[in-house]
């Protein structure tokens, strides 16, 4: 927003290079913005700080503009704000657009496909950073406002839910999850860690459970009625999972619906000559040498995860015509994703451009690696109660009379803004060790330190009940700093939707509850030297709520009014 006016003066003076070049200085004393003069120096061949002297000559500045003064150093030309103008105009624009400020109008329509679980086991920590990062992003495009369409895809068939369902022909005989007293994801997960310790004695199995596989996709009776038993237990415990962290989609595909939907598009490779059979009667699509060729169907006739991806991918542009489709999952699946773009791109479609996997690292825990098939693994449900437990403890040790119910509420929107945050406050692409005692601290960068600090926002306007929505013409260092970081939250909100990064939400948001529990504790509010004083600290404090609830929302993260 600020930037844009020093733009505009550097512009008028007849720069048109670099002017995206502005940097933020790193101490006060040289101003609030500042704009070096190193590539114009390149391309004019003269000294940098001579270029910022003529260029600083040039500038005028209006009347009406929050450019206060401007001066020189070194190669900066470094501008300086006038801070009642400037507060002014950012806390009105902030009371005015409400919801909307800093909203974008990108107007795209976009598909965000995030989660896919497999009907062979409950969801663990590692889903639940993929769920983080699908809902972030979307929130984020959507305020970027863009169309959103939120997919997941049920991995419910293949070589690993037979594992599951091999184990419970075998061994499961009778046995439900009522009768077990729970949850049926957890149950046939059970079975999948069965199948993987038997096979590991008896490797011979295998061989047994692609049976089982061929006699599922000619579709045998007494299989498909098995897939369709232990898919219901799964789907229904992996849903109540969902309900709880809050994960939401518009679309539930199911890999078994498109599994052998591909054969159109594999017919027109035969055709082009971009997939052949290979000696061993596979149908492989022809990569090399830019990529390692992949196999789309078996010797056997059996289909594997690409050719599942191949007819939805099309499916998705064709049926809903979005302008682009964005894939969350881990970053072990770079190579897949470049070998299913690149399929598309050597058939011809358009639209191949428009495919994007948003990979990301790894959930580990301090004793390491997550194995899920030997049962080494975080599930979602134990993780969130665990968490909620330990939020129940740091609430109880301030408020020993709040009831049962309120108590339970709040503890389970602190434990999921501690989770959601841990989660999303790394930058996508790398690893994440996940600490839950870190996670839940109420202090320090984590989601409920940003809840608490909305809530101590709430707790002043609730005490002050009345005031007006004033401005001053004086303001102090800090009332400077938390007005400036305010201002900052449009251009965040644009990079975070370009970038698709939620962790840069998280580090404003982070600085943005820092800076004003930083103004709070050195300054009055309700009890400010003056009426006006008071009022406009007022201002201040209801700016700053509601940019950290938005905040808060785009991070998939509910507020709490008392903490």
């Amino acid at each position: 927003m600020f930037e844009e006016e020093v733009i505009k003066l550097l512009e008028k003076s007849g720069i048109k290079a670099a002017v995206d070049k502005l940097e933020t200085p790193p101490q006060e004393e040289f101003g609030d913005l500042s704009f070096p003069c190193f590539e114009l120096a390149k391309t004019q061949r003269k000294n940098p700080m001579e270029i910022a002297n003529e260029v600083a000559s040039k500038l005028k500045i209006p009347k009406d503009s929050i450019v206060q003064k401007i001066e020189v150093e070194g190669a900066y030309i470094n501008f300086f704000f006038d801070y009642s103008k400037f507060s002014q105009h950012v806390l009105k624009q902030i009371l005015n657009k409400k919801e909307n400020y800093g909203k974008g109008n990108e107007k795209q329509k976009i598909m965000i496909e995030y989660s896919g679980p497999n009907t062979n086991k409950p969801l663990h920590i590692g889903h639940l950073r993929n769920d983080s990062i699908g809902m972030s992003v979307s929130n984020i495009l959507e305020f970027s406002g863009n169309h959103v369409i939120r997919t997941n895809i049920i991995n419910d068939r293949g070589v690993h839910i037979c594992k599951s369902m091999f184990a419970y022909q075998k061994w499961g005989a009778g046995r439900t999850p009522e009768k077990e007293n729970k949850k049926g994801d957890h149950f046939v997960g059970d079975f999948y860690v069965m199948s993987e310790r038997e096979l590991k004695e008896d490797p011979s199995l295998e061989e047994e459970i692609h049976k089982m596989l061929k006699k599922w996709e000619e579709g045998d009776k007494e299989v498909r009625k098995l897939w369709k038993k232990m898919n219901g237990w799964a789907i229904g415990g992996i849903k109540e999972t969902y309900k709880l962290f809050g994960s939401r989609f518009d679309l539930w595909p199911l890999e078994s619906e498109f599994y052998d939907k591909a054969k159109p598009v594999i017919e027109e490779g035969l055709r082009k000559g971009i997939i052949f059979k290979n000696g061993d009667g596979d149908v492989v699509a022809k990569l090399e040498p830019e990529l390692p060729n992949k196999v789309v169907v078996r010797s056997d006739g059996t289909t594997v995860y690409i050719t599942n991806d191949i007819a939805l991918t099309k499916h998705r542009f064709e049926k809903y015509n979005i302008d682009k489709c964005i894939w969350v999952v881990a970053t072990e699946q770079n190579l897949h994703f470049k070998q299913l773009f690149k399929i598309f791109e050597l058939l011809g479609y358009k639209w191949a451009r428009n495919c994007y996997h948003l990979g990301y690292g790894l959930v580990n825990l301090p004793s390491g690696r997550m194995k899920t098939r030997e049962g080494n693994v975080v599930d979602a449900d134990n993780l969130i109660e665990e968490e909620t437990e330990l939020a129940k403890q740091e609430i109880l040790m301030r408020d020993k009379k709040i009831s049962k119910k309120e108590l339970e509420e709040r503890a389970r929107k602190i434990a999921l803004a501690a989770i959601k945050y841990y989660l999303l406050n790394v930058e996508p692409i790398k690893d994440v060790l996940f600490d839950p005692n870190k996670a839940i601290s109420f202090e320090g960068n984590t989601g409920p330190y940003i809840q608490y600090a909305y809530t101590r926002c709430s707790s002043i306007l609730n005490k002050a009940k009345k005031w007006k929505n004033v401005f001053i013409e004086s303001l102090n260092d800090e009332e400077k700093k938390l007005v400036k970081l305010l201002s900052n939250f449009p251009k965040v909100a644009q990079q975070t939707a370009k970038d698709l990064k939620p962790n840069y939400i998280c580090n404003y948001s982070y600085e943005l509850a820092t800076t004003f529990n930083n103004f709070y504790e050195k300054h009055r509010v309700i009890n400010a030297e003056t009426k006006e004083l008071k009022n406009f600290r007022l201002t201040l404090v209801k700016t700053t709520q509601g940019i950290l609830g938005k905040c808060l929302e785009l991070m998939g993260i509910k507020p709490v009014e008392k903490m």
